[in-house]
């Protein structure tokens, strides 16, 4: 049994077996691309948030095999002795490109593009799937409860209901990244600088002889950030009261104005308007009023629209899972293969004409309009094609009869290098920094490809050489 783990490790075993079998052919040094890419938006959006890159940045700079997991290769008994020696001083010797984090991304085009050895690719295929997909999933999500709460902080409250300890730590950062005010993870904050913030649980006041008695310490121990949990008992008859009784016996004195209650249950929009007018009635009226219970996007958009006098939001368990649509499709496919120096493409076929693949090795622009600033269109191309200003000739894969030719445009490149011949040549950013790249990447997005229902469909188009490309294969195997 293994006292550490390695993530080295950490690949669906059939990556161990094609390595094992490419090391014995003439594959063992085949250069060859592989592209991420998803193929639906969570949640009939319309678009995702690209989060995780840091993650794998990290995962293939610490590439290794120790004693131990060459121990255990050994004996599964179907491995050969001269790829286990190979697999001791193993490292990542490719290219790899990826969309930075924050970045809006789209079904269909590349996220991230690795070119590398057969196996070195192959190694790091479920890895780099589970991080982006995971992350990208949460961030999603968030991003979707941040533009639902209109400027109202969204806190991030899930670790107790996220799929494991990873999962509510990188949750954490994800939800960060697209827009969260913050979490309730402290280890999110320790390690990434998601600012975790946290008052008090009903079991707080249950401790105390009576609910003022609780409110008193808590404000007396904490006057400059009290947030106080009314809904213990009765919300309106005894917590906001002591609550407010609380505040102005020994926050008052103190002149801090900077307090809140929070309520964790019943009928928000009712419970807020009562709580408010009760606040005010006492002049407290800088108090703020946080709501939590089982929130997402839909319901805080209800509560708003209704109306309720809500400042701020905890949302747990429906932002760290994306209870409503828990799988982020992201894939990792083979697009092409070099052969003395000439990429060749490939294509996977498929009798369903959504995970038919887009071949080649690519690149991928983003198209704004100069006088909005808005982008209107992503544009794939084969890799050795320029966009520089010149006219293009924009048309839909699946219904080429719907062309245009623009020619006022800004171009701008979506892949960015992160690895070349194995050295990281990115500067990863820090949290803080993708959050702020995230926010304005998503405003620059049209409002109509932000609607939750029926979506405007922003158009992700191939060149027409890439569009002739993935013809010309699929006719070679048989499909018109």
């Amino acid at each position: 049994m293994k006292t550490k783990a390695n993530y080295t490790m950490l690949f669906d075993f059939y990556e161990l077996t094609m390595g094992n079998g490419y090391f014995q052919t003439p594959m063992k040094d085949k250069i060859c691309y592989f592209d991420v890419f998803f193929r639906s938006v969570p949640d009939g959006g319309g678009f995702a948030i690209a989060a995780g890159l840091e993650q794998v940045v990290d995962y293939i700079e610490n590439l290794r095999f120790d004693d131990e997991d060459i121990a255990y290769l050994r004996s599964k008994n179907i491995f050969e002795e001269a790829f286990l020696e190979y697999l001791r001083t193993f490292k990542f010797t490719g290219d790899l490109w990826a969309v930075p984090e924050g970045t809006p991304i789209f079904p269909g085009e590349p996220i991230l593009t690795v070119r590398a050895k057969a196996i070195e690719a192959q190694f790091i295929e479920t890895f780099i799937l589970l991080t982006l997909n995971h992350q990208s999933l949460i961030a999603t999500k968030t991003s979707r409860i941040v533009r639902a709460a209109k400027g109202r902080g969204v806190s991030e409250f899930g670790s107790r209901r996220a799929q494991g300890p990873d999962a509510a730590i990188l949750g954490a950062r994800a939800s960060y990244l697209a827009g969260a005010s913050g979490t309730a993870c402290a280890m999110a904050d320790q390690i990434y600088g998601s600012p975790a913030t946290g008052t008090m649980a009903h079991s707080w006041v249950q401790m105390f002889p009576d609910e003022y008695t609780a409110f008193e310490t808590y404000c007396k121990l904490y006057p400059r950030s009290a947030t106080l949990l009314v809904d213990t008992y009765n919300v309106l008859r005894s917590g906001v009261p002591n609550a407010i009784k609380a505040f102005k016996t020994v926050l008052a004195p103190l002149g801090v104005e900077n307090c809140a209650i929070r309520i964790d249950s019943g009928d928000l929009t009712y419970l807020s308007k009562k709580a408010r007018k009760m606040l005010d009635d006492a002049g407290l009226t800088k108090c703020k009023i946080v709501a939590s219970n089982s929130l997402d996007e839909y319901i805080i958009r209800d509560l708003i629209q209704q109306g309720a006098q809500i400042d701020a939001f905890g949302v747990g368990e429906r932002l760290i899972t994306s209870k409503s649509e828990p799988v982020f499709g992201g894939v990792y496919k083979l697009a092409a293969i070099e052969e003395d120096g000439v990429v060749i493409p490939k294509i996977k076929v498929s009798e369903n004409p959504a995970k038919i693949t887009t071949p080649h090795f690519k690149k991928v622009y983003r198209l704004f309009a100069p006088d909005t600033g808005k982008a209107f269109a992503d544009y794939i191309t084969v890799y050795d094609e320029t966009v520089d200003g010149q006219p293009l000739e924009l048309f839909d894969p699946q219904a080429t009869w719907k062309a245009q030719t623009i020619t006022d445009y800004v171009a701008v490149p979506l892949l960015v290098p992160v690895f070349e011949g194995g050295k990281r040549v990115y500067d990863v950013p820090t949290l803080e920094e993708a959050r702020t790249y995230c926010a304005k990447q998503v405003d620059a997005l049209w409002d109509e490809v932000k609607r939750f229902e029926n979506p405007h469909n922003y158009y992700v188009d191939l060149s027409p050489k890439l569009w002739q490309i993935k013809q010309e294969l699929l006719k070679e195997q048989g499909h018109k």
